[in-house]
């Protein structure tokens, strides 16, 4: 059985899911919607399927199963509605959008039109962050104490100003930390659990956005464990994320999204990785390694076949925007947030 799939947005991220549809068998890019009409026919002439420009015809094609939002993030939710009311299963890029409303709007209807919905955080299925995950829950590194989690990319001010979304309020919903952070919160929320306290700063101190570009950031988990997180665009050249949990009985370190660290009580010494310390991401918005994105789309593909939860559910999904939401709230109050919707 061939599913066949259709494609939102004509940037990056969705050359990036035509491939990695491509490259999985028995699946097909069926059509391709944008407001870029030139970018969406060349998505079709190099990756197959029809070009629409107006959403309305695109969600009736047929035969198509479910789609994949790439478009702006402001968009995802409208999207995706109209996407479910057509009856397609829905797989949208991170934020599920960026307001915990207007994802709510989205999650119910995809409830109430039975389709299967899913955000895309594709480091849940990274083979070494998946290893992270088992340290945590099968408690060899203890009871959480501390988690220091670090993302200084860096944007050149190109990457905004030849965009009519990024950093913008309106489509981007703020700046380095719902684009590019988000990412990262979503990964501490999985690793450790709810967040129930924010305190956080938010400056824009290198390019000419709305959002900002570099956030700062206290977590309270409901474990008790503290963390602290650093998102940020505008950190030359841009590093490779790091993130170092610490527990009762050790210290776990990711770089680059591999382990390089084991210092825990039951098992003595340094564990290095022969990784290099070059991050795609780091400085550059091109995703090239289509396999965690071909990972996501394949458990979504297995979720809707087998009627089973995705690795990301709508309401799993919008846990991280609550986040992120508290977050901005606390920066624009100079106050605390405890209002944290997990």
């Amino acid at each position: 059985m061939i599913i066949r799939v259709g494609l939102i947005g004509g940037g990056n991220i969705t050359e990036t899911h035509a491939r990695a549809v491509r490259s999985i068998p028995g699946t097909e890019v069926a059509a391709v919607f944008g407001s870029n009409t030139e970018k969406v026919e060349r998505l079709c002439r190099e990756h197959g399927g029809t070009p629409y420009a107006d959403i309305e015809d695109f969600v009736k094609h047929r035969p198509m199963d479910m789609v994949v939002i790439g478009s702006p993030s402001g968009l995802h939710a409208t999207q995706g509605i109209a996407a479910a009311q057509a009856g397609l299963h829905v797989l949208t890029e991170k934020p599920i959008d960026i307001s915990t409303q207007r994802a709510d709007e989205l999650i119910r209807a995809a409830e109430q039109h039975g389709v299967k919905l899913s955000v895309i955080f594709q480091d849940r299925l990274k083979p070494e962050i998946c290893r992270l995950k088992e340290y945590l829950t099968s408690g060899a590194l203890g009871r959480p104490i501390l988690a220091d989690a670090r993302v200084k990319w860096y944007r050149p001010p190109e990457y905004y100003a030849n965009s009519r979304w990024r950093g913008t309020l309106a489509l981007d919903g703020g700046g380095a930390l719902i684009n590019q952070g988000i990412h990262t919160v979503d990964l501490l929320l999985w690793l450790l659990g709810d967040v129930v306290r924010v305190q956080a700063r938010t400056k824009t101190a290198l390019h000419k956005i709305e959002g900002e570009d570099t956030a700062v950031a206290i977590l309270e988990f409901a474990n008790g464990a503290l963390g602290l997180l650093q998102a940020t665009t505008s950190t030359y050249p841009g590093y490779a994320r790091k993130v170092e949990i610490t527990g009762s009985e050790g210290t776990l370190i990711l770089d680059n999204d591999r382990i390089v660290a084991t210092d825990l009580r039951t098992k003595s010494g340094t564990v290095h990785s022969d990784i290099s310390p070059v991050s795609e991401s780091a400085s550059s918005p091109v995703v090239s390694d289509i396999r965690a994105h071909r990972a996501v789309l394949e458990d979504f593909i297995r979720s809707v076949q087998q009627d089973k939860t995705p690795v990301c559910d709508g309401r799993d999904g919008r846990r991280s925007l609550s986040v992120v939401e508290a977050i901005y709230q606390s920066a624009r109050t100079s106050h605390p947030c405890t209002n944290v919707e997990n």
